[in-house]
């Protein structure tokens, strides 16, 4: 099967190389090779190649700075869908888009199902509510949250970084929701594909925190690997002591048990997984 991998330089677009099954023939390209804000250039390029299967890990994912570059923000993570999935539909190929949890405005009593309205709060989460629609009925879409992996730019790797830095952190605690390991969200996507699932599926670890138990935990596991040389104090705050551009949805927990039961399989807590991305990073160095 032919493979069409965009953002290959990015967390999950790695993940994703790097656990693709043998009989995937993978193409992966990155900005410098595919710019998706030139939608013509994208149509183009898949009309080319006539991929079986594009799985789009790439967007526009600065969050606060979309609030002033929406129509940028909506070039990458809407239009060049459309003109991925217009492509697809003349080559004969598949889609599977990567959303989030932006998607919703976190006034949800309880985690947020597939099939739950949506209602961004952010020019970055309406630009990817317009991909997920851009992306049309015969699509594999898969939301998640709260990304990370080894070497890449997400909380993890800043909050080890301002702790080695800094006396204390203050960290935001009343947003809700649940940290994901690329690794596992690449294992997810490669097992819906295998399955031919469409439609929309949801999924991060397993297990509930704020962004302050993160932190708290990040930092027990990196002192119990030797990754940090001191504890510093982290304070929670709340949302409104750290105003920012784009407005966050306070609770945004995703509930995956329409993935797990696809997939048959089982959840892993957020916990074990930064465990394992943080030994990934102790082995890099």
């Amino acid at each position: 099967m032919k493979v069409l991998v965009t953002g290959s330089a990015g967390q999950l677009g790695r993940a994703l190389q790097t656990s693709a099954p043998p009989a995937c023939e993978v193409t992966a390209v990155d900005r410098a090779e595919l710019d998706l804000a030139d939608a013509a250039a994208v149509g183009a390029f898949v009309h080319g190649l006539k991929p079986d299967l594009l799985v789009n890990a790439a967007a526009y994912t600065a969050v606060d700075k979309a609030e002033s570059e929406e129509a940028l923000a909506h070039a990458v993570n809407a239009d060049a869908v459309a003109a991925m999935a217009e492509a697809l539909r003349a080559t004969g190929g598949r889609l599977v888009q990567v959303s989030t949890d932006f998607v919703f405005d976190g006034s949800s009593p309880r985690a947020y199902r597939p099939d739950d309205a949506r209602n961004p709060l952010s020019a970055y989460g309406r630009t990817k509510a317009a991909g997920e629609d851009a992306a049309g009925p015969d699509a594999l879409i898969v939301r998640t949250a709260w990304v990370h992996a080894a070497g890449g730019a997400n909380f993890v790797r800043t909050m080890l970084r301002l702790m080695a830095e800094r006396e204390s952190l203050r960290v935001v605690a009343d947003q809700i929701g649940a940290p994901t390991w690329a690794g596992g969200l690449a294992a997810t996507i490669w097992g819906l594909v295998a399955k031919d699932a469409r439609g929309i599926f949801h999924h991060t670890d397993a297990g509930t925190a704020s962004w302050y138990d993160f932190a708290v935990a990040i930092q027990e596991e990196a002192l119990a690997l030797g990754l940090l040389a001191r504890a510093v104090p982290v304070i929670p705050i709340a949302t409104a002591d750290y105003p920012t551009p784009a407005t966050r949805p306070a609770f945004s927990l995703l509930d995956c048990s329409a993935t797990r039961a696809a997939l048959g399989d089982g959840y892993t807590h957020w916990r074990t997984h930064l465990r394992a991305m943080l030994k990934e990073e102790l082995a890099l160095g």
